[in-house]
């Protein structure tokens, strides 16, 4: 393999067309799998991921050509650049066209080489898990570090470098009929306490020791941070403003959008920023393709913090910088992360205390959308539904089916708790980096009982 700069360099001076741009992508993996009380394979790898972008330009008319590769074949270059630029030429027009952004010079880390793991990340999780093994709970579960490096050049100067480094661990315990979940978010493991992770594990497999049936219905609800994250992720994914400008989704409004509408009591305020502390991310965008809340043409523009939600109010939508100027809207473009705050500095805990008949969950899973024009959700709970009387945990229930709308929710929600980074259960494979609350919802939706574990 050649260094990424160089393919950079040679995809950009093969060029032919008006512009071009190139994103190259190595990523650094390692990963911990057991099961049965057993460790079961680890490993590492290397890869690498390439795309040429290629712009023929025909007056205020753009066309677009985009070719990726997984070769690391310096020879492949050219054929690369070519393919993507007869791609564009016979292309139809770019709906979201703009000038490409522009760089003098290339940033200081331009050169650094690709930020790498190994496996030795997960000696302190894999010593404490193996004294876990000998216990009477049989133990499942999955670690995974990537360090993923991006380099961005354009014919316009852009020469940008990003490191990202991701992390997961999570640990299903089982008992019986019973299952239990635990996971936790992170940048390099030394922030991971295995001990605490398997006593909220025992915990939960402790409750389930009484077993509740429970129809149907609405309930009072504690959401943990992982569950309000999986939602509020959703929400922010459709927060587009052309969609909501064109009356598309449910965040439109009779005659344009529902910016500045207030949607509950509590001052909530749901942000994206790529320098929150722990949760940081890439302070510039990087796409292959353009979608409603990106655009290729806005590669190397920086990425500004944005309250979606401030203050229990509708604050912003994602504006490319095409649609920006369509609509007349501040540009404003998703990072990859998600904090929600404007709790008090309740604990899950004290929120338990609190609750004289009600419902605790652990996660979501497979969550689809029902209905666009009103967000409503559906999907199921997994891994531990547990009946709350006067303050505490008195047995696990059967899991349900559930239909919500976030925004809904936003609106109904009673109580928010202290922000804490956690992992989102079902969305963890494309998002990781989440702050959340605990929420409390008085009539939550259990719309049927559902027979997963």
């Amino acid at each position: 393999m050649i260094d990424p700069q160089q393919v950079v360099e040679r995809a950009l001076a093969a060029r032919t067309v008006d512009e071009s741009l190139v994103i190259v992508t190595d990523a650094s993996e390692a990963s911990l799998r057991w099961a049965n009380n057993s460790m079961t394979t680890n490993g590492v790898s290397l890869s690498r991921t390439w795309t040429v972008i290629s712009i023929v330009r025909e007056g205020d008319i753009a066309k677009v050509g985009t070719v990726s590769s997984s070769s690391v074949d310096p020879e492949q270059i050219s054929a690369l650049v070519t393919a993507s630029e007869q791609a564009a030429r016979t292309a139809t027009p770019a709906d979201d066209a703009s000038d490409l952004i522009t760089q003098s010079a290339a940033e200081t880390d331009w050169d650094l080489p690709p930020a790498l793991t190994d496996i030795g990340v997960f000696a302190q999780l894999a010593a404490d898990l193996s004294t876990a093994f000998d216990g009477g709970d049989q133990l499942f579960g999955f670690a995974h570090h990537q360090m993923h490096t991006a380099w961005l050049g354009s014919s316009t100067g852009v020469r940008r470098r990003t490191a990202q480094a991701t992390g997961s661990v999570e640990i299903n315990g089982k008992r019986g009929d019973a299952s239990a979940w635990v996971g936790s978010g992170t940048v390099d493991f030394s922030d991971i306490s295995i001990p605490n992770l398997l006593s909220q594990l025992t915990t939960r497999l402790d409750w389930a020791g009484n077993s509740v049936s429970l129809p149907a219905g609405r309930y009072e609800t504690i959401l943990p941070p992982s569950a309000v994250a999986d939602l509020m992720i959703y929400l922010m994914w459709t927060m587009e403003g052309r969609g909501a400008e064109e009356g598309h989704t449910a965040l439109s409004s009779t005659g344009g959008t529902r910016i500045g509408e207030k949607l509950g009591a509590l001052p909530l305020t749901l942000t994206s920023d790529p320098g929150a502390e722990g949760l940081q991310s890439a302070p510039f965008v990087i796409t292959t393709s353009s979608s409603e809340s990106v655009s290729l043409f806005d590669n190397g523009m920086e990425i500004e913090p944005v309250d979606w939600v401030r203050d229990g109010v509708v604050n912003a939508l994602a504006y490319p910088r095409h649609a920006a100027r369509e609509f007349g809207r501040p540009v404003a473009v998703p990072g990859d992360n998600l904090i929600l705050t404007g709790g008090d500095d309740t604990s899950i805990e004290d929120m338990i205390a609190g609750t004289e008949k009600g419902l605790l969950l652990t996660t979501l899973w497979y969550i689809r959308e029902v209905d666009p024009t009103t967000l409503l959700l559906t999907g199921l709970t997994r891994d531990g539904v547990y009946l709350i009387e006067d303050g505490k945990i008195v047995g696990a229930v059967n899991n349900f089916r559930f239909n919500e709308s976030p925004l809904d929710l936003l609106r109904r929600v009673t109580e928010a708790g202290r922000t804490e980074i956690t992992l989102p259960r079902e969305w963890k494979d494309w998002f990781t980096r989440t702050a959340m609350p605990p929420m409390r919802i008085p009539d939550f939706h259990m719309s049927s009982v559902s027979q997963a574990q």
